[in-house]
């Protein structure tokens, strides 16, 4: 259905015949205030669609721009409201509150809502920030950076590449797995007049360049140059702190909440609503710490990034003599861990070195700022969480244990040790580490599914030596020189004009080892490596159920020389194994053409000496990245054939690349019958030659090979069975 509604869809969005632009654009005027970023973002959302490039431009970044004027305005009317009037502060342990202390707090609350709303009003106009308002959907967008993804396809139509490249970059920077994203930043750097400049980030706050920029020098002894970057990035990532914080008050975050998960507020009653509201207010508040530390495009923040910046700094104004700022900033560390040794060590010599001049010395007044700010916040969140029932995940492993109530210290310590990023990958283990498989020595498990970032993955190594890689190479290269291209009618790819495409069945193979066209060593290490695969990938995959092939194909891919030139198609597209992907819906359809019957799915290659073709795994949207696995000689990936695990291969864009493909299955009906034929026919020559040895022993060990014709294989229906092609 979705398929078939989007071709109307699309028409709506084009504008009608003889007009040049799409109709009922909303009007831009320089130096009005800002529009509603949703409907700025729909209308060159209508105009991208329509081709009107140079309106989707105008319409995209000036939604990008109203979604910034909002974030500011809400930063900084909120800075000057607090300093205008000071509410009431809770006492530091929360507990009884006086009825008369009610209007007052009330009273304040009326003045700082008043006075937030002139402001932004006059900041964005009338309406305010509820004029701007955008929903869960847009804000994602935003956050994804979508925006840029269609600013850089209009610019390079209206032929600006150097704006092109920036805006591509800037999206790939959030998103740095998305596949067509990442072959046009490939054709940018290919063309003539983009330099390395070109390729800038217009979203990153600036504190991550001074922080990079600040360490890079530190790295070449440079400590008079890292001292300023590295103070701009500490003030940028304070600064980026209040801004994040801001963002917490608006309603599209409460309404996010509200909408995850419930909390007190969420059985009514004015007081419950209220405490709900601003614990959801203070959790958010607390996030921001992680938000500042994680670098556009990452999963995990950089760990006690504040604290590491101070590091830096105490350090470097110790080397070039500025001992006052040594002493702040290593005071300020002091702050975080008061037990750090290194810190104090560092204190006491910076303190003899001054002598009297640093007994009035203290720590950094933004840090120290900080600290108590974030510690009042947590003691509320603390005395929610133990009173309340509400949940928080303290993101900062300095809070002092005394804070945390007694009865929760057990379970947060738990999960502070439970983060994800201080956690060391696992070793490679040897194959006799799993049960029941003490079949092959010399195999290790080099990625599990977790290093996979999937489910029902693993790579393996060892499963063959140099020696029968070379083997089942030349045996591909010698079934093709035969012409043996099993399922296929030419030599081009089906799945791109600028590959050859060899596949060579285990029935084929021993068809043309009988015929002698190609050796039977070959032939018969072809059985003996599928065999191998199937009990590896049954014993480690499915111990208690049986897997049996159901496919085998050694595939080649080459390269077509003088095609390779702005290529930017996939070797092999993405797709699910057992089922139909629809990447628009996420869904995978497991009914025909589809083969519905395949369980498990494996690829053992045979060689590396080649560019490109590295298979990848995609989530259900095929575009997102999740692994890489580059191919080498006797490394096995295995892994379930469902919509769990989508997978593609990139270009080969020079050389051949061959792989041994094989598909199992659980059910014994659709196991593979050529193999059974294969293995039968290999044997009837071994037992020939052994009968004439004994009838005539004087005779020519190796006599001619018969000269039947070899016979195809059909199924049970008469027919010959059908043979896809496959990664």
């Amino acid at each position: 259905m979705l398929r078939l509604l989007r071709p109307l869809l699309l028409l709506l969005l084009l504008p009608p015949p003889g007009s040049a632009d799409p109709p009922g654009l909303t009007p831009l005027s320089p130096g009005a205030p800002p529009q509603p970023p949703d409907l700025l973002y729909a209308d060159g959302l209508r105009a991208y669609a329509a081709g009107a490039w140079a309106p989707a431009v105008a319409l995209l970044r000036e939604a990008l721009r109203s979604r910034a004027a909002l974030g500011r305005a809400r930063q900084d009317c909120g800075a000057s409201c607090a300093a205008e009037s000071r509410a009431p502060q809770p006492d530091s342990a929360p507990g009884p509150w006086p009825r008369a202390r009610e209007p007052l707090l009330l009273r304040a609350v009326f003045r700082r809502a008043e006075c937030l709303a002139q402001c932004v009003a006059r900041a964005l106009g009338p309406g305010g920030a509820a004029r701007l308002r955008v929903g869960r959907a847009v804000r994602d967008a935003f956050r994804r950076r979508e925006p840029y993804n269609y600013l850089q396809r209009a610019y390079y139509q209206l032929k600006k590449r150097e704006l092109a490249a920036a805006a591509a970059h800037t999206f790939f920077v959030v998103n740095p797995m998305h596949l067509q994203m990442r072959e046009d930043i490939a054709k940018y750097r290919r063309m003539s007049g983009l330099r390395p400049q070109s390729f800038r980030d217009l979203e990153t706050p600036p504190y991550w360049a001074d922080y990079d920029t600040g360490l890079e020098l530190l790295g070449r002894q440079e400590v008079g140059l890292a001292l300023p970057r590295l103070e701009e990035a500490l003030q940028g990532s304070l600064a980026q702190m209040e801004s994040c914080r801001a963002v917490c008050e608006g309603p599209e975050e409460q309404e996010t909440e509200e909408e995850e998960e419930e909390g007190p507020g969420s059985q009514g009653g004015l007081y419950p609503a209220i405490a709900g509201h601003w614990i959801r207010v203070l959790q958010c508040r607390q996030r921001c710490v992680t938000d500042i530390a994680t670098r556009p495009g990452r999963s995990f923040p950089v760990p006690d990034f504040l604290l590491s910046q101070l590091r830096h700094l105490h350090e470097a104004h110790a080397q070039v003599g500025n001992l006052s700022q040594a002493v702040e900033n290593v005071l300020s560390v002091l702050l975080f861990y008061p037990e750090d040794k290194a810190a104090k060590q560092a204190l006491t010599q910076y303190q003899a070195q001054l002598g009297e001049q640093g007994l009035g010395l203290g720590p950094r007044e933004d840090i120290q700022n900080f600290i108590l700010r974030s510690l009042g916040e947590k003691r509320q969140l603390y005395y929610a969480m133990e009173h309340l029932g509400t949940s928080f995940k303290d993101p900062d492993p300095w809070t002092p244990a005394g804070l945390i109530p007694e009865v929760l210290r057990a379970k947060l310590r738990e999960d502070q040790e439970k983060r994800p990023w201080d956690q060391e990958p696992p070793q490679p283990k040897p194959l006799t580490y799993w049960k029941d498989v003490l079949l092959l020595e010399g195999v290790t498990l080099t990625q599990d599914a977790r290093q996979l970032n999937g489910s029902e993955r693993a790579v393996l190594d060892g499963l063959l030596t140099p020696a029968e890689c070379g083997v089942l190479l030349q045996l591909a290269k010698d079934a093709a020189g035969a012409g043996a291209r099993s399922g296929y009618r030419g030599r081009r790819s089906p799945h791109t004009p600028h590959e050859h495409f060899e596949g060579l069945t285990v029935l084929k193979a021993a068809q043309l080892a009988r015929a002698g066209t190609v050796g039977s060593q070959g032939a018969k290490l072809l059985l003996e490596v599928s065999e191998r695969v199937r009990t590896l990938t049954q014993a480690y995959f499915s111990p208690e159920r049986p897997l049996h092939l159901s496919f085998t194909h050694l595939v080649c891919r080459s390269a077509i020389e003088g095609e390779q030139e702005q290529r930017m198609d996939l070797s092999h597209p993405v797709h699910a194994d057992n089922c139909i992907l629809d990447p628009d819906s996420g869904e995978c359809w497991r009914e025909p053409p589809a083969y519905t019957y395949r369980d498990y799915s494996g690829l053992l290659y045979l060689n590396d000496d080649f560019q490109g073709g590295d298979l990848f795994f995609t989530q259900p949207n095929a575009l997102t990245v999740t692994a890489q696995v580059r191919p080498r000689c006797g490394r096995l990936v295995a892994f379930s054939s469902g919509v769990e695990n989508p997978h593609g291969v990139w270009a080969v864009t020079r050389g051949r690349r061959c792989a041994l493909a094989l598909w199992h299955t659980w059910a014994p009906e659709h196991r593979e019958q050529e193999w059974a034929e294969a293995k039968e026919l290999l044997q009837e020559p071994e037992q020939e030659e052994e009968e004439e040895k004994e009838e005539t022993p004087g005779r020519d060990p190796a006599p001619e090979p018969p000269s039947r014709k070899p016979q195809r294989a059909h199924n049970k229906d008469g027919k010959v069975p059908r043979v896809r092609e496959e990664l």
